[in-house]
């Protein structure tokens, strides 16, 4: 049922004005309750996001390396989704100071200017009633006033005329006073009765029109005060529920970031790929109290008691006595890396690492006929095998293990086919812009882009090599980690026995390590040499030479500067002597006088497989 506040509220103008003064009121308090609403989300989001950001992982720091784990990851992951959660709030702020507080403080200033003009109007109405009254209360008095005058002469005017002893004179007198007063009490009565009608028009108009109107106009302003309110109580709750499907997805995303969190995560980081050690020999120290002197004596070892030359080729050494004694004095440095320009010749052998410091032969003899258990092989002796420097490694990553270098090859690779993609892109943007400017010369000098193309073609050429070159990297440690992985291909070997296989070792090879770093060879090896250790001077005066297993092309020219390795030209043929076992060299001979170590890298290996002894020297 509606109500009409002219009609049912016809004398409540007091009321009413309270009224509309406290709905004012009411308005500029939920303004201010909405403001500190805003205040209050803009303060959250902002220690919100200082808490995300106080955890964020610092630059260049030790936290770094713990995010490769997927529950750093995942808490890196819930802390950009608490930022995200921040943003929200802070769009809640911006949304009720825009939408609510804005259009309410402009609102309550127009409501003010309208109920002001309105009460105004409402007043100068109850104003002009008001005196109507007034003058309609004074005719009425003065009518009445009148009318007693006139009803006093009329008194008087009776009793002198009923009085014989008052004069005729007196009486007339006497008589056109009273008719005056009767006069002036009849229009006292005509202007009461004028000012009646009109108060009595006036009041009608004022009660049913009048007021009415703007008690109408009061009505629809509180009426749209109380909508307003309504509804900036309903964007209150929408500007919140705006944000919640996002609100939403953050703590989606916190949720599967919980759930990505993989407990193999440490295998992965700490998995190097070597096999664990086999079974500790034994070393048989009875062995040396068996031999007699005629035995051990250095004359016999050459004469009678020499073995046959066939039983000693079942225990060569990888050196002659002069060229092991020389080895041991100044151990030799890893391989140089192989060219990468067009022109082998013109690139130089590389970069050499530091020698390590001399010792004592006494000391490096000791050591190898003592530290067996820490010595798995006689290579990481003869060959100065250096571990890589804390901190530093070669490009390829060999200084790691296998599959940690499988990983960090990956990485990069990934990163140069990020770099690749933009450079191809911004390659092929300025292709387009050249286009342009071709069919719009006015646009542009197509020249002017040439120099940029240029140089963005050769750092494509350059990424492209360096992905070619880390794929080939990762190609090999990939299938030595398959070797490694299968059985049956460890027992059969690295090569077929039924065909000849060549091989080209263009990339630095593997290297195969041990936990402790040192490299490990095969136990059959190590027993071989652990059981010739009484022999140890019977085979430091082998003169017999070793088998070729097969031949090699040189790919590069290379200058054997160190102790230990040999020259060889371009497109030289030599003959492999002992096989490449890991740290990059490959013993080759020239003729009887020459042989040394060449870098793998350099040569291009056919291994004859039925030559003798071809997959037993160290």
């Amino acid at each position: 049922m509606s109500c009409r506040w002219g009609t049912e509220l016809w004398d409540q103008f007091d009321n009413l004005e309270k009224h509309t003064h406290w709905g004012i009121e009411f308005v500029e308090r939920y303004t201010k309750f909405v403001k500190e609403r805003s205040e209050i989300e803009i303060s959250y989001a902002k220690q919100i996001r200082n808490l995300s950001k106080k955890y964020q992982p610092k630059k260049n720091s030790r936290e770094e390396d713990e995010y490769k784990y997927t529950s750093c990851r995942a808490f890196l992951m819930t802390l950009n989704e608490l930022n995200d959660y921040a943003g929200q709030h802070e769009v809640i702020a911006e949304n009720l100071t825009t939408h609510i507080i804005c259009e309410l403080t402009r609102y309550i200033q127009e409501l003010k200017a309208e109920r002001k003009s309105h009460f105004h109007d409402g007043r100068r109405a109850q104003q002009h009633i008001e005196n109507s009254w007034k003058q309609l209360e004074s005719s009425k008095r003065r009518f009445e006033r009148d009318c007693k005058e006139a009803d006093r002469a009329q008194q008087y005017f009776d009793k002198i005329d009923a009085d014989i002893n008052v004069t005729k004179a007196d009486v007339e007198k006497a008589r056109q006073q009273a008719q005056l007063k009767h006069q002036v009490a009849e229009d006292s009565k005509n202007e009461y009765l004028t000012y009646l009608q009109k108060f009595n028009k006036e009041q009608n108009e004022h009660y049913y029109s009048l007021i009415p109107h703007i008690f109408q106009k009061i009505q629809e302003m509180e009426e749209k005060r109380i909508e307003k309110v309504g509804e900036s109580m309903k964007t209150y709750a929408e500007v919140n529920r705006k944000v919640l499907p996002i609100v939403s997805k953050c703590l989606d995303g916190m949720t599967n970031a919980a759930a990505s969190i993989e407990p193999t995560m440490v295998v992965e980081s700490f998995k190097s790929g070597f096999e664990p050690p086999g079974d500790v020999e034994v070393e048989d120290y009875s062995l040396s109290m068996r031999r007699t002197v005629s035995e051990s004596s250095y004359l016999n070892s050459r004469g009678e008691g020499k073995p046959s030359r066939s039983n000693s080729r079942g225990k060569l050494w990888p050196f002659k006595r002069n060229k092991l004694m020389s080895l041991l004095a100044s151990p030799r440095q890893p391989p140089p890396p192989p060219p990468t320009s067009p022109s082998p010749g013109a690139v130089p052998n590389g970069p050499q690492s530091p020698q390590q410091p001399k010792e004592p032969l006494s000391h490096r003899l000791n050591e190898f006929m003592t530290s067996k258990h820490k010595m798995q092989c006689l290579r990481s002796l003869t060959r100065g095998v250096m571990a890589p420097a804390i901190g530093s490694g070669p490009e390829d990553c060999s200084h790691l293990p296998p599959e940690q270098r499988r990983k960090k090859l990956q990485a990069k690779i990934n990163d140069i086919n990020k770099e690749l993609q933009k450079e191809v892109d911004q390659r092929d943007a300025l292709t387009k812009m050249k286009d342009v400017y071709v069919k719009n010369p006015h646009m542009g000098d197509p020249d002017s882009v040439d120099p940029r193309l240029e140089e963005i073609g050769q750092d494509i050429d350059k990424l492209e090599l360096d992905s070619r070159k880390y794929e080939a990297w990762l190609l090999e440690v990939e299938t030595r980690l398959a070797e490694k992985s299968d059985p049956h291909r460890r027992q059969s070997g690295l090569y077929d026995s039924n065909a000849t296989t060549p091989v080209n070792n263009n990339c630095a090879p593997v290297n195969r390590e041990s936990p402790d770093g040192s490299y490990t060879e095969d136990h059959s090896t190590e027993h071989h040499l652990k059981s010739r250790s009484t022999d140890f001077d019977d085979d430091f005066d082998d003169e017999d030479p070793l088998p070729t297993i097969g031949t090699c092309k040189s790919l590069y020219p290379f200058e054997g500067q160190n102790e230990g390795t040999i020259s060889m030209a371009e497109g030289e043929l030599l003959y492999v002597i002992e096989e490449d076992k890991g740290d990059g060299w490959t013993r080759v001979r020239r003729n009887e006088d020459e042989e040394g170590y060449v870098p793998t890298s350099y040569i291009k290996v056919f291994f004859d497989t039925n030559a003798k002894g071809a997959m037993t020297y160290i």
